[in-house]
C-alpha cells in the first residue's frame, strides 16, 4: 500500500493552522476486475488533417460539438456514449473536418476511461495544430446513475 503525505491548511477566524495529515490509500481495482484498457501505441487513431489558417494574429473561437462520441469501457466492455465539445483559437493551422470525425469515430472500438478520452483528444489536437487555447469537455451518458463530465484546456505559451 502506498502511502501520501497531504497537508492540509485551513483558514481560522484569528489566522492560518496547517496541519500534517497522513492518507492511506487502498489499493486501485479493489472489484478484482479484468481491467484492459487499449494501450496508446495500440489505438490505431485516425490522423488529425490541418490547413493553413489564413488570418494568423486574428484570434477567433472555433466551436465544435461531436454529439455521438463512443468509447468502449474498460471495466465492463460495454459502450460509453458521450458529447464532446471542443473548441479553440486557432494559431496558424485549423483542423480539417472530415479527419476530425474520422478520429472522433476510431475511438469506437477503443475501451478507454473518460479521464483519458478527455486527455487523449486534447494530446492529439494540439498536436496537430499548435493552438492558442483549446477547451474540451466530454459530458458521458449516465451509466449507472452516474453521469460523468471531464473537462481539460491547453494554453500555448507565448513565444
Amino acid at each position: 500500500m502506498k502511502r501520501f503525505v497531504v497537508e492540509l491548511s485551513f483558514r481560522l477566524f484569528n489566522g492560518e493552522f496547517s496541519m500534517l495529515d497522513e492518507v492511506n490509500l487502498p489499493p486501485t481495482n479493489q472489484q478484482n476486475l479484468d481491467i484492459r484498457s487499449t494501450p496508446r501505441e495500440a489505438m490505431n487513431l485516425f490522423p488529425l488533417d490541418t490547413f493553413r489558417y489564413e488570418y494568423a494574429g486574428r484570434e477567433i473561437w472555433i466551436d465544435f460539438e461531436i454529439p455521438e462520441f463512443t468509447a468502449i469501457c474498460p471495466f465492463s466492455d460495454f459502450p460509453d456514449f458521450a458529447v464532446i465539445k471542443l473548441k479553440y483559437v486557432p494559431n496558424e493551422r485549423c483542423i480539417e473536418l472530415k479527419s476530425l470525425k474520422l478520429y472522433i469515430n476510431s475511438f469506437r472500438e477503443i475501451k478507454v476511461f473518460h479521464e483519458h478520452v478527455v486527455n487523449i483528444i486534447l494530446e492529439d489536437f494540439v498536436k496537430a495544430c499548435d493552438p492558442l487555447r483549446v477547451e474540451i469537455e466530454g459530458d458521458f451518458h449516465v451509466r449507472g446513475n452516474i453521469k460523468t463530465i471531464v473537462r481539460a484546456n491547453y494554453t500555448r505559451d507565448k513565444a
